[in-house]
Order: structure tokens, then sequence, then C-alpha cells
């Protein structure tokens, strides 16, 4: 049992690793379901011609539904058309959730360029989600309190120095801790404890924990994209998210939150490969009918495009390529036709609606 009183700053944060085992039958059982799935989800990605396609729209419903949980909610429409458009009045949600989505991409972009998993990717994360002046906390004051009740839960470490020791124990842990041979999904639940433990800045925390989750996967090859998305595990599972992390916090129960964080590995990656799966037959389903019923249009550009914006406009088969934009224009009305797409008309701009991929990323 940990004394720790919630009302102090917690500078005390026990430094990792844990003293605790984690090769109990329970969790080396479950490891291997969780690696099973998460195998069969790079597999199967491995096998799609363009996976990029798909990992965007599926993380714009990552951004969503991981800044859902910090209160910040906007609506699918909103959300398409900002993706859609950038250039277009966002309200300040939907701002958000973009950011949120670049940032994923900004992380994996510098692990494929060989940044290591560090401090400084931590805080450029951050920025990338709240803006280039975010930082480290320094300020004292920073509280987490029960949202009903108003009590104060947790008090996290205070001070930049305390915080900055704290993240540097978290980096070695995640890089430079070769004699530990504990599984990365292992690893990986302790770090994301550890980090929300810390809370090291003013506000972000959780979405940036989020997405550190993702990217330690890609860095520890278990994933060759950032397309595992925890947030609806969370979402649906919240009230045991949040008391496993402070199980931890008040009597080091560090198995049940293990566990938790195993159990939606699992079932993430499982949900994950059928929306796969989904696309996949949508594209070959959406090819198939433009081609035998617009021949004289088809192009796998053409393809493509539709399915990386499922709001779709004519300036973007004119910026692609595909086509002028009197005749790009006419493909879209074309497509309309044959159902595939739906026009809607925003201001003074037309666009066309991807029907079955809406329906297959809102679930």
């Amino acid at each position: 049992m940990n004394n720790h009183d919630p009302n102090l700053p917690y500078n005390d944060l026990p430094l990792l690793p844990p003293s605790v085992d984690f090769e109990t039958v329970a969790i080396l059982k479950q490891i291997i379901r969780s690696r099973s799935r998460l195998a069969e989800l790079k597999g199967r990605l491995a096998q799609v011609p363009n996976p990029r396609l798909m990992i965007d729209a599926l993380i714009l419903q990552e951004a969503r539904l991981s800044s859902e949980i910090e209160n910040i909610v906007t609506t699918q429409d909103d959300l398409f058309k900002a993706a859609s458009d950038p250039t277009i009045q966002m309200d300040p949600a939907t701002k958000e959730v973009i950011s949120y989505r670049e940032a994923i991409w900004y992380g994996f972009k510098q692990l494929e360029n060989g940044t290591p998993f560090s401090t400084r990717l931590f805080v450029e994360i951050a920025q990338e989600i709240k803006g280039p002046n975010f930082d480290i906390r320094k300020l004292p004051g920073t509280k987490i309190a029960n949202p009903v009740t108003g009590n104060i839960i947790y008090t996290p470490p205070e001070g930049e120095a305390v915080i900055r020791d704290k993240l540097a124990n978290l980096e070695s842990f995640f890089n430079d801790e070769p004699h530990l041979d504990w599984d990365p999904l292992v690893k990986m639940a302790i770090g994301h404890y550890q980090f929300e433990a810390i809370h090291p800045f003013p506000d972000g925390n959780g979405r940036t924990g989020r997405i550190l989750n993702i990217l330690y996967l890609v860095d520890q090859n278990l994933l060759d994209w950032p397309i595992l998305y925890l947030s609806r595990y969370i979402i649906e599972n919240k009230t045991r998210y949040y008391q496993g992390l402070r199980s931890i916090t008040e009597e080091n129960a560090w198995e049940e939150w293990t566990l938790y964080i195993l159990k939606a590995v699992e079932e993430t990656a499982a949900e994950t490969l059928a929306k796969v799966q989904e696309i996949v037959a949508l594209m070959e389903q959406t090819k198939r009918l433009i081609r035998d019923q617009l021949p004289s249009i088809y192009s796998r550009e053409l393809l493509e495009l539709l399915f990386k914006h499922p709001y779709c406009k004519i300036n973007f088969l004119v910026q692609d390529g595909i086509a002028k934009r009197q005749t790009a224009s006419e493909y879209l009305q074309k497509i309309s036709q044959i159902g595939l797409l739906e026009p809607f008309k925003i201001g003074r701009e037309i666009y066309y609606i991807n029907k079955g991929l809406v329906e297959v990323l809102r679930g």
C-alpha cells in the first residue's frame, strides 16, 4: 500500500523499472494472445498495396476518440470536412483533433528518420498537438480532480528539473534496459502509466501518451504502420482505465493494469484487422463498379483518391493531375450517378462523400 497523499505533488514517484513480477501465468498467456493479433494485423497490412490510404482515414477516427476522452468533441462531418480541406474555418475542437492526427504522422516520420524514442520526441509530439511554444510544466499547481465531485485524486510531480529527471528515467527504461527481457507490450503498459503519472505537460498529456503507445509498437517492430488505436477500448472501459492508473499509485497494482492494456491491444488489433478487411473489400467493390459501369474514367489514381478523401471535391482531382476541372466535375458526377458518391454542398463548394467508406469508418 502506498501512503502517497493525493493533495501533495508526487515527486517521489518511483523510478522504473518496478520491482514487480511481470511474468505471471496470466500475463504470459495474455501476451501470446495479444501478440498473435498484432502479427495478424501487421501481416495483413503488408499485403495491402497502399496502406497509407486507409491508415490516414483510421487515424482520423483515433484522433477523434482520443480527443473525446479529454472532452474535446467534434462531429464526424466537421472532422471529415476539415481533413479534406484544411483551409476551411474550423472550430477549436476540430482543429485540435486534426492536430492530433498530424502529431501521429509527425512522430512516425521521426522514427523513420532514426529519431530515438526520447524526451525530445515526447515534447515535439505535444507541440504538434498544442502549438510550437508548448513545453514541460514549469509552474506548480497542477492537480487532477474527480470531474463529478471535484475532489483531488492526484497531484503530479512539480518542478521542471524533477519532471525532466522522471522523463529521462522513462526514456532509459524504453531504450537502455537490455537486461530487462520483458515483452515490449509489457514495457508499453508500464511506460504508459509512468508517463501519465509524470503528467509532464500543462495539457494534452493523455493524447500524447496514447500516441506514444502507438509509436512504441512501431519502434519495437511489432507494427510497420501507426495503426493500433486504443482509444475506443479506453472509452468503452473508461472506469477501469482510470481505476487502473490510480491503483498503481495507491496499491502498486501492476498486474491488473498490465492485463488491462494487453487485453486492449488484443481486442483493438482484432477490431482494426476487421476494419482493414472491410475497407479493402469496399475498395475492390468500388473498383469493379467503376470499371464495369464507367470504364472510360477508371484509373487506380482516381480510385485511391476517393479513399484518401472521404469528402472529395473537384479540386483534388485537378491537384493530383487526374483531370482538368470540367472533366473532373464530370467524373465525380458520373460516379455519383451509379450510387458510390453523394454530392453535398457546403457554402459554394460541392463535396462528394464516399458513403460506403464513411459508414465503415463510423462503425
